[in-house]
């Protein structure tokens, strides 16, 4: 009997082509607007350290206490991490590497976080985020530029219908300020609030303010609002920031209940989010966090960042009808004879170094296959032109060249001598 079939672990998915050349064409556009706002690559592992996330994302958050990936290493008992989300591994990073010693740093990331959660639409156990993170500089233009580099990024994939949140969260004694109150008020209010709630009561009540609970929604209404809790230089930063907003154009929305599931975000807070997804409508979110560095063991320094979720951004286009390109072949090669395959390696080495796209027919088990076969694979594939390896071609140093498209007629060219002329014109 044969093995039983495997599968993928649910909620972490394969993307498989053509899907993945969607991906590919979404990091492409990223990789142009990173380098044109000066933001450099980095990779950091997917594994980290537990405490990493337990120090820099806060012991009660909902990711520290319920979804991360953890286990012990075998080797020497450390307890390791599957990253949940990438600003705190790029923060070690920058810290260990002292990578702040000659001033701020403009970095962005793409790749792989995973929490234990029941998957569900736009929400994967296995997902993927791009993130950009600005440190070393304290001041809102930066934030603005931040948002001002996602909007850019919208604008070129076409997206419409995402609209910016903004809240600011101010310094640590004005939110201890307002937990106090805030505390008192939701304990007056003790029967209204439900079991998630209750647990948050004393840990984490900011959080209580974010609740989807529709029989809550009254209660939060009414809750003591942080940005009245807010000093002359919270609401500065905050004013410089809605400045820069208002002076690009940029429409947002102040959202108080704005507070964002981890600890470490201070002053600015934001979110682009939609109606499109349903449940899961944040689609890129991010802000300010000038406590992580120190408490992450650094010498304390300003940070803010945002990560999108590329998985959220995908199915947004695809709601809306935004189709990204095919990524299809310039040209298919077509061959009758299994001999000339020297001379058709030869010749389509020379066209991929010219930077044209090619595929090469190949050969199955019961071989080349006829001409007609081959000209149903190379019109399925895409591409635009046909190279025909014909016999009597090649024995006077031609190919066919023969358009898919657009009903031009064929043409023949030489072999290798012609090739860097007539390259070009096989690239869209």
């Amino acid at each position: 009997m044969s093995p039983p079939k495997l599968a993928a672990i649910k909620g972490m998915n394969d993307i498989l082509p053509p899907v993945s050349g969607q991906w590919e064409w979404l990091e492409g556009i990223v990789r142009s607007l990173m380098a044109r706002h000066a933001y450099r690559n980095i990779r950091t592992p997917i594994v980290e350290p537990t405490q990493l996330f337990v120090r820099g994302l806060g012991e009660v958050t909902d990711i520290v206490e319920k979804e991360m990936y953890s286990f012990e290493d075998r080797l020497n008992g450390e307890q390791l991490t599957l990253r949940p989300e990438n600003t705190a591994g790029v923060v070690r990073a920058v810290v260990e590497h002292s990578m702040l010693y000659e001033g701020g740093k403009r970095l962005y990331y793409m790749g792989p976080m995973f929490r234990h959660e029941r998957p569900q639409r736009g929400r994967y156990r296995q997902f993927h985020q791009i993130g950009a993170e600005a440190l070393g500089f304290a001041g809102p233009d930066v934030d603005a530029e931040l948002i001002l580099l996602a909007d850019a990024l919208w604008r070129e994939l076409g997206l419409t219908d995402v609209r910016l949140e903004i809240n600011s969260l101010g310094q640590l004694d004005e939110r201890q300020r307002h937990r106090a109150e805030l505390i008192a008020y939701l304990e007056r209010h003790a029967d209204q609030l439900d079991e998630d709630a209750r647990r948050r009561l004393h840990s984490n009540p900011l959080r209580i303010l974010d609740t989807k609970n529709p029989a809550m929604q009254s209660l939060v209404e009414g809750a003591p609002r942080l940005i009245d809790f807010l000093g002359a230089a919270s609401l500065a930063h905050f004013a410089g920031l809605r400045a820069i907003l208002d002076a690009n154009d940029i429409a947002y929305r102040i959202n108080p209940r704005l507070v964002r599931g981890l600890d470490y975000y201070n002053l600015s807070v934001f979110e682009f989010v939609t109606d499109r997804l349903g449940a899961q409508g944040t689609v890129c979110a991010g802000g300010r966090y000038d406590g992580l560095i120190g408490e992450i063991g650094g010498k304390p320094a300003p940070a803010v960042g945002w990560a999108l979720g590329v998985e959220r951004v995908l199915e947004l286009l695809r709601e809306q009808g935004t189709e990204a390109p095919a990524l299809q072949p310039d040209v298919y090669a077509i061959v009758p004879d299994a001999q000339a395959m020297p001379l058709v390696l030869r010749t389509l080495r020379a066209l991929r170094a010219a930077g044209v796209s090619v595929q090469m027919h190949a050969a199955s088990a019961e071989g080349l296959g006829s001409m007609k076969s081959q000209f149903k694979k190379a019109d399925v594939s895409g591409a635009r032109h046909a190279l025909i390896f014909g016999a009597d071609e090649l024995a006077t140093g031609e190919v066919t060249l023969k358009s898919l498209r657009d009903g031009a007629g064929a043409q023949s060219r030489r072999v290798l001598a012609q090739v860097d002329e007539w390259a070009a014109s096989l690239k869209p």
